[in-house]
Parts: structure tokens; sequence; C-alpha cells
């Protein structure tokens, strides 16, 4: 309720207010729509990008992974490619190391020459590539591990199965592929706590294609950092190696290595990206040969956190746009409105009278236009009053005063009249009194007042009925009622008593004892309504009719001059809704009604 009021009061009143409103809604759901968009848009294009950049993480750590899972892979097949090296390298991992450096001396004496020796060979691999922490030969049937460390020092360690786990894991794990470093084999070596990955490839003899023994090699994971650092400050969260069992190898964050990944069947699940839950956004690369696959892990804070700027920026944009496009069309409206306030201003002036206002608006807009129009009509118009109006009001004013004086030599005459019949007649004292009455009511008809009031008038009505009460006698009466407080009320000029002398003269009948006139006057809103009736002889409906349309036409000549002076003069001063009216019934009486406006008191 009280925003309907509100609405009411300062909104449906008010054009300009609507249209600023209007077009407020408008441009905060435009700019806020589009912002929205542009926010959805860029926010897409900064997640597109961090995943450009996560992508291109993983793929420099695949390559690099899997650069070393091919150089092993080129060991071996060097190794089958040369007939020798093959043979020396199966009779290695087929016989204990003692039998081997016999089989090369008496290779060498009888050949007089030595033979590729499979050991030197695998200690020049460790020489050619410096990533390789240790290389180690897992002989099957010999249940032997040679092993050669990054100094090139050469071991044979017993990897019995009743004194390590060794065989059982390389039992298990005969494909070649990437994964974490075996715990057995590490203690077995001796190698210290550090954090590796290894590449191990199963060893076949050339000849009988029959597995026998295998080709493990460990590298160290800090290439894999190095490989990272150089999108420091660009890549987010997590980068993670996984082996094909699931072991994490690699952790950018050094969490869960060796361990199993928490997400590998949604990765597994999933295509290139993905979400991980709730929480994380995934991008994987997989090796398939190599068996691992490397996984971009970017927590989703982090990612809307990248572009939280970008959203601050959008809405502070949004917020100052929204502010000019409302604050400079409100600006240019409300001197509109302003303008059309004044010429409303202006224009009730002139309704109350004031035809002196002028508008000043010397701009060539259509408000400009307006004003300009507006002084126009308001010249013109008092030039025609000048012409026109104040003519005809001198014209009324001369037809007044030709009225008064046709009035009074008139009534004078009759007043005399009368005299002369009662004195030749009766010869009678009350002669004094109808004199008396005369003199008074000559004396306030000559007499001017700055202001007429009421009770002059209503005086004056009984000065002249009293007159012909007397001369009728018992033929006729008469009853004059005001209300109260209406006595002191400013009236026009014989306004009334033109009215009675009607009567009298064509109303009247002298063969009846029963003549009578009432005068009443009450007030009646913002009218003062003076009721004059009659029960004389009353006016035929053809005559009335005529009478009615005399007083509606302006400057008609009729009979009725002086109901039509009264209703003419109270129309031209105070407007069309004063005046008179009139009803009547032959043989039955008229009523005549005077409508005046309530000015006031004196």
């Amino acid at each position: 309720m009280p925003t309907l009021n509100l609405y009411r009061k300062y909104i449906k009143p008010h054009l300009f207010m609507k249209i600023i409103l209007l077009f407020a809604a408008i441009t905060i759901v435009t700019i806020i729509t589009f912002s929205y968009l542009m926010y959805l848009s860029m926010s897409q294009s900064a997640l597109q990008r961090q995943l450009d950049v996560q992508r291109q993480a993983i793929e420099s750590v695949s390559n690099y992974i899997g650069s070393k899972y091919d150089a092993v892979q080129t060991m071996m097949v060097d190794v089958y490619r040369d007939e020798e090296l093959s043979f020396n390298m199966s009779y290695l991992m087929e016989n204990p190391y003692s039998a081997y450096v016999e089989h090369r001396l008496d290779k060498f004496y009888s050949e007089n020459s030595s033979s590729t020796d499979a050991v030197q060979f695998f200690r020049n691999q460790l020489e050619d590539d410096q990533d390789i922490r240790s290389l180690m030969l897992y002989s099957a049937e010999q249940q032997h591990l040679y092993a050669f460390n990054h100094n090139r020092q050469f071991k044979i360690i017993s990897a019995n199965a009743a004194n390590s786990f060794i065989p059982d894991a390389m039992y298990l794990e005969e494909d070649s592929n990437v994964s974490t470093s075996n715990i057995w084999v590490r203690r077995a070596i001796k190698l210290p706590d550090m954090r590796l990955f290894s590449v191990r490839i199963p060893i076949n003899n050339k000849q009988s294609l029959r597995n026998i023994g295998q080709l493990l090699v460990y590298f160290e994971t800090d290439q894999i950092k190095r490989r990272l650092a150089q999108y420091e400050g660009d890549i987010m969260g997590e980068i993670v190696v996984i082996s094909a069992d699931g072991d994490v190898i690699y952790s950018s964050e050094g969490k869960d290595e060796g361990g199993k990944f928490p997400y590998l069947e949604q990765v597994n699940s999933s295509y290139d990206e993905g979400d991980l839950g709730q929480d994380f956004i995934m991008s994987k690369q997989v090796h398939t040969q190599g068996g691992f696959t490397v996984v971009s892990m970017v927590p989703k804070h982090e990612l809307e956190a990248s572009y939280s700027g970008l959203r601050k920026t959008i809405v502070t944009i949004s917020s100052i746009c929204i502010l000019f496009t409302i604050l400079i069309p409100s600006l240019f409206i409300g001197n509109f409105a302003k303008r059309t306030n004044k010429i409303i201003r202006f224009t009730r002036r002139v309704k109350q009278g004031d035809l002196s206002v002028r508008i000043d608006d010397r701009k060539e807009d259509e408000l400009g236009q307006i004003s300009k129009s507006f002084n126009d009509m308001l010249e013109e118009l008092n030039q025609y009053i000048d012409r026109v109006y104040k003519a005809e009001i001198k014209q009324k004013h001369t037809e007044l005063a030709a009225l008064e004086a046709r009035v009074n030599p008139h009534f004078l005459y009759n007043t005399l009249e009368v005299i002369r019949m009662r004195a030749i007649s009766q010869g009678a004292a009350d002669v004094g009194e109808m004199i008396y009455s005369l003199s008074v009511l000559f004396k306030s008809y000559v007499r001017k007042k700055p202001r007429y009031t009421l009770q002059d008038e209503l005086e004056a009505c009984r000065l002249y009925l009293e007159l012909f009460r007397i001369r009728y006698k018992d033929k006729f009466s008469y009853d004059i009622h005001c209300e109260s407080g209406l006595r002191d009320k400013k009236v026009l000029k014989m306004s009334l008593q033109p009215v009675i002398e009607n009567y009298i003269l064509h109303g009247l009948r002298a063969d009846r004892k029963d003549n009578r006139i009432d005068i009443r006057v009450a007030a009646d809103g913002e009218y003062i309504r003076a009721q004059v009736t009659d029960n004389g002889k009353g006016i035929a409906s053809e005559r009335l009719e005529e009478i009615r349309r005399g007083l509606e036409i302006t400057g008609a000549e009729t009979e009725s001059f002086g109901l039509r002076s009264i209703h003419e003069r109270l129309q031209l001063l105070h407007g069309p809704g004063y005046g008179i009216e009139l009803q009547s019934k032959p043989e039955e009486g008229t009523t005549v009604t005077v409508l005046y406006p309530d000015l006031g008191e004196v």
C-alpha cells in the first residue's frame, strides 16, 4: 500500500518521471545482460587459456618421460640388432657371471679378438644419458640383479626368492612400461631415498624368443620438475604422472607419490578433459606405449580466483556505465521537465485571470516553440479583450444605465399614479405612508453606494411591494425570507426588482383577492439562489420558450428587456453558470430563479 501511494503521488502524474524510470529499467537490464554475457565469454576464454597452459605443461612432461621410455627401447633394439651383442647378453642372463667371464675369455683366445661386452655396452649407456640414476639387468633364471649406478660402478646382487620379493615383483611386471621405483630393488641396490621413476623392458632370447629377464632403468624426477619450471607462475594446481597400475609416479606437489591415485576411475572414464568430483578440472595426456598418464588437476576455486579480478572490473565498469547512462539523460530530461512545469505554472496563472504573464524560453526546440505560441496567444487574447470584450462591457454598462434611466421615470410615474388614484378615490390618511415609501425607494436608486448588498436589494423590493400592498389592500400580500448570514453578501444592483415589476405588470390579477408573491433567498453550494414565486396569470408554454430563447441569445431584441438585462449582466460579469431560470404554468403562477455567485461579504 505505501508503494502504491508513492506511485500515485510521485510517478503517475509525472510523465518525465515515468520516462526516466522506463529508460533506467531498460538501461540497467541491457547493461547487466551484456555484462553477464561478456563475463561468461571472457571467463570461458580465460578458462580456455589456462587449460591450454595446463595442456602444454602436461605435454612437456609426457614428452620428456616418453623420450626416456623411447631411449630405453632403443637400447634393446640396438642389442637385438647386433648378433654378437645379443648372444653375449643372452649368455650373461642365462649363466652365472663367472661363466660369462670365462665365455668372454674363450672367445678372446680362440678368435684372438674381443667380442662386444654386454656389461660394457650398458655401462656406456649411463655415460651417454646423464639423467639415468641406475641401470639394472635382472636375470630370471639366475635370479641375479646386475646393477650399474650413475658412477658406472657395476654390482651383482643376488635376488633369491628366499631372501627378497624381487623375483615376485619382476614376475608380475613382465610388460614394458613406466612405473614407480620398486622398493625391494631400491633396497637391494641401496639407492638413497629420492624421487625416481622407472622404465622397464623385458629381455628375450633372440633365438628362442624366451623371456630371460628385464632391463630396469631408474631416472630422477628432477628433470620433470625442471620442465615444469618454465611454466612457473602460469600453471595452476597439481601435475601428476600415473602409472598403468594407478600408482603416482610423480606429483608436482609431492603428494601420494608411490601410492594409489585417488581419482583413477574418473581419469580413466574421461576423455581429455573433465571434472574430478566437484573440486577439480582435469586435463590428461596418455602415453599408450609407456602405459603412463600425465594429469593436470586445477582446483575450481583457483580458476575462479584467476578471473575474479575480471568480474570486479566488469562490475565496476557496468556500474559506471549505468550511472552515466542514467545520470546524463536524467539531467536532460529533468531540464525538459523543469521547462514543462514552468509552462504549466504560467497556464495556471492565466487560468486565474493573469493575462500579463509571459514565458521566457528562447530555445528553438518543441518546448521553446510551445512557449512562443503561448506568448503569441496571450498577445492576441489581450488585443481581442481590448477590442471586443471591453467594448461589450461598455455596451452593457450603457444598456444598464439606459435601463435605470428607463425604469426610474417609469416607476416614478406609476407611483404617482397610484397616489393620485388613492387620493381621488378615498382621500385617506395612508397617502402619507405611500409618499414616505416612495421617497425612501427613490433615494435607494438615486444614491450611489460603493458596495451593494443583498440586504439593499431586498429592501428595495420590500418598499416597491409595500406600495402595491397599500394600493390593493386585502387583494395582495407578499413575504420575503432570507437565510441568516446572506444579507451582507455582495450582489448585482437591480437584479430582483425588475422581476417583481414584471409580476405587477403582467401577472397580478386585480379581480382576485389572494394575489401573493414570495421571495426566498438561500445558499446553494457556491451559488446564492433567489427564488421569486407568484400565483399570477402564468405564461403560456410557447411564450415561455420564446422568453427562454431570448435569454440565451446575446443582444437579442425581446419584450422581456428587464429579465434579459439581468441574465446578460450576471453571465457577462460572472460566467455562464449564473443568470435567470424560468418555470411557469398558465393560470397557476410563475417561478423566477436568480443565481448569484457567492462574492463574500462587504
